[in-house]
C-alpha cells in the first residue's frame, strides 16, 4: 500500500491544481464548500464533475446524468483490461478497487501488474491517494474561492498528459503494441475533430483494441502456418 501511495505522489500536484479549480467552479454555480466536498466524495470523477458544473444551470438532471455517463464509459474499457490481474480476489475487493479507480490510478496499477510488482494493496494505496487529495483540494478551492488562479497559466494542465505518455512507454513491448498505440492516438485526434462530445474516446479505444486483436491473431496464424 505504501508503494502505491509513493507511486501516485508525483501525479498529486496535478490533482491538487485541478481540485482547486473544481472547488472554485463549484462555488460559482452555487455550491457550498461542503456540497462541493460531497460531490467529490460521492462522484470522484474529475471530468464528470467539471461537465456537471458546466451544465448545472442550463440542463436538467437527466441530461447531466446521461452526459457524464458517456464521458465515463471509458471505465468499462479500463476495467476490462485490468480485470485479468484481479482474478481470484473476493467480490468486495473488486468493488472497492473499482469504486475509487481513476484514469491515473488505473495506469499506475496496470503498469505495476505488468512489471510483476502489482497487488491489491498497491492499487488501493494509489486509489486512496487520489481520492483523498481530490476531495480535500476541491474543498480548499471552494473555501478560497476566486483567490485560486487558473492552473493552466503555470502549465500544470500538462501534468496528466505527460504522465500518461510516460506510463504508456511501459506497455510498448513489441511492434503490435506500438502500432496499436499510434493508431489509437491518431483515431482519437481525428475523432476529437469530427465528433461531438467525448464519444471519440470510446470509439478510439474500441477500434484500437480491435486492431490489436486482429494483429495478434494474424501474427499467431503466421507463426503456425
Amino acid at each position: 500500500m505504501r508503494r502505491g501511495v509513493l507511486a501516485a505522489a508525483p501525479l498529486l500536484p496535478g490533482v491538487i491544481a485541478f481540485g482547486l479549480l473544481y472547488g472554485v467552479m463549484a462555488r460559482q454555480v452555487g455550491f457550498s464548500p461542503w456540497e462541493a466536498l460531497a460531490m467529490s466524495l460521492i462522484v470522484h470523477a474529475g471530468s464528470a464533475q467539471f461537465v456537471a458544473l458546466g451544465l448545472w444551470d442550463a440542463a436538467g438532471p437527466v441530461a447531466i446524468i446521461m452526459t457524464t455517463l458517456v464521458i465515463n464509459l471509458r471505465h468499462l474499457l479500463m476495467g476490462a483490461s485490468i480485470a485479468p490481474h484481479l482474478r481470484g480476489l473476493p467480490t468486495a475487493w473488486k468493488a472497492l478497487l473499482a469504486l475509487w479507480m481513476s484514469d491515473e490510478t488505473y495506469a499506475l496499477a496496470l503498469a505495476a501488474y505488468e512489471q510483476g510488482r502489482g497487488s491489491r494493496w498497491f492499487f488501493l494505496g494509489a486509489n486512496l491517494s487520489f481520492y483523498v487529495t481530490w476531495a480535500l483540494s476541491g474543498l480548499l478551492g471552494a473555501l478560497l474561492g476566486a483567490a485560486i488562479p487558473d492552473p493552466s497559466r503555470y502549465g500544470l494542465d500538462l501534468i496528466f498528459p505527460l504522465a500518461f505518455l510516460g506510463l504508456l512507454v511501459v506497455f510498448l513491448q513489441n511492434r503490435i503494441d506500438v502500432t496499436v498505440a499510434l493508431a489509437s492516438g491518431g483515431l482519437a485526434l481525428l475523432g476529437a475533430l469530427l465528433l461531438p462530445g467525448s464519444w471519440y474516446v470510446i470509439l478510439a479505444g474500441l477500434l484500437g483494441a480491435g486492431l490489436g486483436l486482429l494483429l495478434e491473431e494474424g501474427e499467431r496464424m503466421w507463426r503456425h502456418s
